[in-house]
């Protein structure tokens, strides 16, 4: 099931500092994982720095897609989620680094073969994340917690996966902002390895 396209405004200053629309439409890099058919990035926006340049600068979602956000940066982007195939829970774990590879951060699957789903992974930012349509399970290494439209999750940096166990496409809506690990929770991270 395919779900509407996200529509982006952007806004920006003409020559006599007047705010207007520099951007309004469909978004211009939307993006499948081929690992994970059905699988849907629609990128919206990112920053570069704090505090972050108030510019006319270009579209930074041109180019290959990453998953983190920039160094000092946030990144906002949709993502649609399709249900689990048993297929998938049984194989997935093998296609990960080649999903994980085509969003620019093979080092963030931390799946392993006693692992809860085969999307477990993690990333240095903490990261809000909006179920907008259908319902998500947040699978974390010793719990899972079920999602429905309006659920907010604050993932600081814990190792997880978002399983889809129902009939149809999910989408969620996640604003990642660049991060810096405790030395405490560094130190824990380390010896698990």
């Amino acid at each position: 099931m395919s779900l509407s396209a996200i529509h982006r405004v952007v806004t920006g200053h003409d020559q006599d500092g007047n705010a207007y629309a520099v951007f309004n439409g469909d978004l211009p890099h939307v993006e499948e994982i081929k690992a994970i058919p059905g699988t849907v990035f629609h990128e919206v926006w990112s920053t570069e720095g704090t505090p972050a340049r108030v510019d006319n600068g270009a579209d930074p979602t041109i180019g290959p897609l990453v998953l983190p956000p920039p160094a000092s940066g946030t990144r906002i982007r949709f993502v649609d989620i399709p249900p689990d195939s048993q297929e998938f829970l049984d194989h997935g774990a093998e296609r990960m680094a080649a999903a994980f590879s085509q969003i620019g951060d093979v080092a963030a699957s931390t799946v392993k073969t006693d692992s809860p789903h085969p999307l477990m992974h993690r990333t240095e930012s903490v990261d809000y994340g909006v179920v907008i349509e259908g319902e998500i399970t947040l699978v974390l290494d010793k719990e899972e917690v079920l999602l429905k439209p309006g659920s907010v999750v604050v993932q600081r940096g814990t190792n997880h996966a978002w399983a889809n166990r129902t009939g149809k496409t999910s989408r969620m809506m996640f604003v990642l902002i660049d991060g810096t690990y405790d030395p405490k929770i560094a130190r824990q991270l380390e010896d698990k390895k």
